[in-house]
């Protein structure tokens, strides 16, 4: 072997990436847990729903990012601007986040023992 490889397993594919995955969608389905409360309880104490927007939590994280980003699509994609990707800034941040925790889990888990002639 190789001095620099990964030791890889079955069919060159790498064990450990499922479970960075798996973890990465637990933490972020966690993280989407926490932004349902707080919306939860901010949208209690003032009486209607307050959503925690992708757009102002990408704000509070980095601005310049946000502003890249933005600009970009609409230099690039002004015809997807205003239908599609304003109306994902406009969405909840648990709602996305979970989608994307729901991805990785999927990617991440582990595969159906097959069984009868359908095994390798």
């Amino acid at each position: 072997m190789p001095p620099f490889t990964l030791p890889v397993r079955g069919k060159n594919r790498i064990p450990m990436i499922r479970f960075v995955f798996r973890f990465l969608g637990l933490c972020l389905l966690a993280t989407a847990f926490v932004f349902f409360v707080y919306d939860g309880t901010k949208s209690i104490a003032n009486q209607q729903f307050v959503p925690l927007k992708v757009s102002e939590l990408w704000a509070d994280i980095d601005q310049h990012s946000l502003n890249a980003v933005q600009d970009w699509f609409k230099a690039k994609l002004l015809w997807a601007w205003d239908p599609y990707v304003q109306g994902f800034f406009d969405l909840p941040s648990w709602a996305v986040l979970a989608v994307i925790a729901a991805i990785l889990v999927m990617l991440g888990r582990k595969k159906k023992r097959l069984i009868g002639y359908a095994r390798d």
